[in-house]
């Protein structure tokens, strides 16, 4: 059986209705942990091979965030930067990640007009993908 972390990363959770509808979700399983790195990191310090010890142990990760001007906020960023390093994840050596299954399951906040077809963000990019 697989087993599933979610390295959840959200800076102000206490203002998103969405995440706490997900999370309220989650099913109680001893196959799936929830991780939150906001509350585990609020100095940002990372301890980087306990990350990595966490994600030896599981065989599917996710990474669960807002989209933060077309990125990810700072904290998974960093995450993601120090723990899935050189010659552990990737790279001469870097084999720790094979096997293992990763994505994204991103969430936008503002209201569901300004997502839609009709809305700013997707006029704007299809206007930008017009240009190409």
């Amino acid at each position: 059986m697989n087993k599933i972390l979610i390295l959840f990363a959200h800076p102000l959770l206490e203002k998103s209705r969405a995440n706490h509808m997900l999370l309220e979700h989650l099913p109680d399983s001893d196959r799936l942990t929830l991780h939150d790195l906001y509350e585990h990191y609020p100095d940002f310090n990372i301890d980087i091979e306990a990350e990595k010890e966490r994600v030896e142990t599981h065989d599917i990760l996710v990474w669960h965030h807002p989209l933060y001007w077309y990125s990810a906020p700072a904290l998974l960023k960093q995450w993601i930067d120090m723990v899935l390093e050189y010659g552990w994840a990737y790279g001469p050596g870097g084999r720790d990640l094979e096997g293992k299954v990763a994505f994204n399951a991103v969430n936008t906040g503002g209201a569901r007009r300004v997502h839609s077809r009709e809305g700013n963000n997707q006029s704007r990019n299809t206007a930008y993908l017009g240009r190409l």
